[in-house]
């Protein structure tokens, strides 16, 4: 199945809007409530991925296809750190200022893509970074839960998501696969290189470990991690299918939609502070993507218009 077809790409992209915003609720809830740890909870996630696709295979719904394991070891360590690095600014900033800092993927992409694959913007595009990269500084700075160490690994988690999302696009067309059979090869590679390194991390039997002895909310607490790594499955999915469908950008300003409704999420759940001027930076923020989406929607209309026949 080589991903959505443009009659059911709309919905693809409100299952992932759906399941992007429940997969941080569920987490949030399961850092503050329980203290899971990190990395086995990304690995966790990577294992149901798995399940998920050969079950996918099983119904004939894609064909897997072997890929060289040279070409997926980067993809599948950027993906370890792109999950692990953006669950741990989960773990340590507010979900406000997490979904905010993670708008600042946006110009990293461009950055990447104008400086290492030779890709050119126009300047109206360029024009919108600023504003909202000034909101996302201006929110992370008023941010009356501001925790150094949670703006360290977002910046790092928004550096290793840039390059893996633009990764994913490039390898899709220079493996010719879809973006199921991409997956299939990436997610258990992903979690066995997890599963290494989570001993060093993570003791695995000490306190907050995997396989420490948890009290009687452990299997409430199982449910809930087994139910977050579905969910953290229909996100991997409509992602592939996103990225792979549109390019990276485009992914990411669709994605963009949905931080007003996480942040009230984390509002109303986690009752995270919003003050006025955290407000102003989400305002500042979210006018640079409301921009950048008009610009881009002209400047498709523009390409899509038929070339003159005149002759000289």
């Amino acid at each position: 199945m080589p991903g959505p077809s443009k009659s059911n790409l709309s919905m693809c992209i409100v299952l992932n809007i759906c399941s992007s915003i429940f997969i941080v609720v569920l987490n949030k809830w399961i850092y503050t409530n329980y203290g899971f740890p990190n990395i086995s909870l990304t690995c966790i996630h990577f294992c149901v991925t798995t399940v998920g696709l050969v079950i996918c295979k099983h119904l004939n719904l894609f064909q897997p296809k072997s890929l060289p394991l040279l070409d997926m070891l980067p993809l599948a360590l950027s993906f370890c750190g792109f999950v692990v690095f953006t669950n741990l600014s989960l773990g340590f900033n507010t979900v406000g200022t997490y979904q905010l800092i993670k708008a600042m993927t946006t110009p990293c992409i461009i950055m990447i893509q104008t400086n290492f694959y030779a890709k050119r913007f126009s300047y109206k595009i360029l024009g919108t970074l600023i504003p909202i990269t000034v909101g996302v500084i201006f929110n992370s700075y008023n941010d009356v839960k501001f925790n150094t160490l949670g703006i360290i690994y977002a910046s790092i988690g928004v550096l290793v998501t840039s390059i893996y999302q633009v990764w994913v696009g490039t390898k899709q067309n220079e493996l010719q696969v879809n973006s199921m059979q991409l997956l299939y090869c990436q997610a258990p590679l992903s979690a066995l290189l997890l599963m290494i390194v989570i001993p060093f991390f993570e003791p695995v039997f000490r306190f907050h470990g995997i396989l420490y002895n948890w009290s009687l909310s452990t299997l409430v607490s199982t449910c809930v991690v087994l139910l977050s790594g579905i969910v953290a499955f229909s996100v991997n999915l409509t992602i592939f299918w996103l990225i792979g469908s549109t390019s990276p950008v485009t992914y990411n300003m669709v994605g963009h939609m949905k931080f007003c409704l996480t942040l009230l999420a984390g509002y109303f759940l986690f009752h995270d502070p919003l003050n006025l001027l955290q407000g102003v930076g989400v305002i500042i923020t979210f006018s640079g993507v409301l921009l950048y989406t008009h610009f881009k929607i002209q400047e498709s209309k523009t390409s899509a218009l038929p070339i003159s026949q005149n002759k000289t």
